[in-house]
């Protein structure tokens, strides 16, 4: 069975519903979570509008906030007793998803778990999906977990 779960966090409602199904899969199988946040190019360059900061004050922020986010979704975790570390990358040259997957391959993951929004039409087109590039690229199995109909 799976001992080896990746799950991507971004500190969204959706990624801490993906959290607590890998939490329970963890549970049930005695595996062990790995936590990745990318900080990717899109992150950084919505982060520089026009704010008076520049790039390595921006950057930092970026760099904190996903520390963060590690940090409550790993305390999550081992609060249930689950075996997890975690990972924060700047991957400013790949897509979240192509970070993803790379982790899940140098960490011999098997098994991914994401929170997605299930955004359809032009909402996808606009935001992209990083969920659905890596389940359509992944060489192992994903699990999507789905936000409520009335979230976005």
């Amino acid at each position: 069975m799976y001992q080896r779960i990746l799950v991507p966090v971004d500190g969204s409602p959706t990624s801490a519903l993906g959290l607590s199904e890998a939490c329970q899969l963890a549970r049930l199988t005695h595996a062990s979570l790995r936590l990745i946040h990318v900080i990717d190019e899109l992150s950084f360059a919505l982060a520089l509008q026009p704010c008076g900061y520049d790039a390595g004050e921006l950057l930092d922020m970026l760099r904190k906030n996903g520390t963060e986010i590690l940090q409550t979704a790993l305390a999550s975790a081992r609060a249930q007793d689950i075996k997890a570390d975690s990972v924060l990358y700047e991957s400013l040259d790949k897509t979240v998803a192509q970070r993803v997957l790379d982790e899940a391959v140098q960490w011999r993951a098997d098994l991914i778990v994401i929170g997605t929004h299930g955004r359809r039409g032009v909402r996808r087109m606009m935001l992209g999906s990083s969920a659905e590039e890596v389940l359509r690229s992944a060489t192992i199995p994903v699990l999507l977990v789905h936000a409520p109909q009335d979230t976005s």
